[in-house]
């Protein structure tokens, strides 16, 4: 009888051990993913050119930063392998600079030009985790040379996940983190070093997906900033994206032709609108990224609200992105804590 007290009363210690260890292991984690959220702006991504300094880069396979290649090197170490990508203001080129695999860039047309060099300033200024490592430039030549990234922009999204290597990775968990970095990049830009931007280069659902890349750890980095007008610049100015009538329901309802078939569009009468207009499209990028995958329904389900908040006609009563943001950060959060599948806490830590 005395022996059974005396392991009783022994393991009553041990038992408390273990529950007082596993509430601190809890703590640990709550606080470690706090701090993952508040750090880099909340990025559940690091990229490692975020640590170099001004007017360097470091790309996913380098140790060490370099500074970026100049006309000099641009012309004689950057070596065109093929074409793989041409628009009305560039050519793109995969490329080879010192074994490592770039996207080198050049105007398609003088017509462009300005165009082109707006885009030039912007990766310049821009520079950061949400945005396309830029390794040279050469503003003589019309060329510059980015960070390549073979699983090429979103718009590839859907077959990249189809193939066989890529299937373990077709979980609401990828597509909601897209959804996060898509928001994110809004906020970015919405806040940048360089002013209030607005992506004008979106005024359909498929030319938006175009100007994201979608990197090898499923993340993603706004890579075309041709047309990124500042709001408030000079002060209190708003912006239009281009000079030709815009229509279709994927873009804001302010930017459309507000008086109607009887009076013809004239670009000099047409209002300007502000960063809200990308605001509007958020709910069609996300419904995209979400596409029909398990549990995809259920985080539809904890988005309704906001997404309907961001389709309010009147820009004014839309929320920003940072709002935006904080929701879509707390389903991804709630949803991860209450069913986290396969890999989803290797991938959140």
């Amino acid at each position: 009888m005395g022996r059974s007290n005396s392991t009783t009363s022994r393991s009553v210690p041990v038992v408390l051990l273990c529950l007082g260890a596993l509430l601190l292991g809890n703590v640990v984690i709550y606080f470690y993913l706090d701090s993952l959220q508040q750090s880099g702006d909340g990025d559940p991504h690091l990229t490692p050119h975020g640590a170099c300094p001004p007017r360097h880069f470091r790309m996913a396979n380098m140790r060490n930063c370099s500074p970026w290649l100049e006309c000099p090197q641009v012309r004689t170490e950057v070596r065109k392998l093929k074409m793989i990508g041409q628009g009305a203001v560039k050519q793109v080129f995969l490329s080879e600079w010192k074994g490592h695999k770039v996207a080198l860039s050049k105007l398609s047309s003088p017509e462009y030009q300005e165009d082109f060099l707006h885009g030039l300033s912007m990766l310049q200024a821009l520079q950061g985790p949400h945005v396309v490592v830029l390794v040279g430039l050469c503003s003589e030549d019309h060329t510059l040379v980015t960070e390549y990234h073979p699983l090429g922009s979103l718009l590839n999204l859907v077959a990249v996940l189809a193939q066989e290597r890529h299937r373990v990775r077709d979980t609401w968990q990828t597509r909601l983190r897209l959804a996060l970095d898509y928001v994110s990049i809004l906020h970015y830009l919405h806040t940048s070093p360089a002013g209030t931007r607005v992506m004008c280069d979106s005024n359909d659902l498929v030319k938006t997906l175009s100007q994201f890349l979608l990197t090898s750890d499923f993340h993603l980095v706004v890579n075309d900033l041709d047309a990124l007008p500042e709001v408030g610049a000079p002060a209190g100015s708003l912006v239009r994206c281009g000079h030709r009538e815009l229509t279709g329901e994927f873009v804001a309802p302010e930017q459309l032709w507000p008086h109607g078939d009887g009076q013809p569009f004239a670009d000099e009468l047409m209002p300007g609108y502000d960063e809200k207009t990308d605001i509007w499209k958020i709910p069609d990028v996300t419904s995209f990224l979400m596409g029909r995958v398990a549990g995809g329904d259920v985080v539809h389900f904890h988005l309704f609200q906001i997404n309907g908040e961001c389709k309010r006609r009147d820009p004014h009563l839309r929320p920003s992105a940072m709002d935006v943001l904080s929701v879509y950060r707390s389903v991804y959060a709630t949803m991860m804590r209450d069913s986290p599948g396969p890999g989803a806490s290797r991938d959140m830590l």
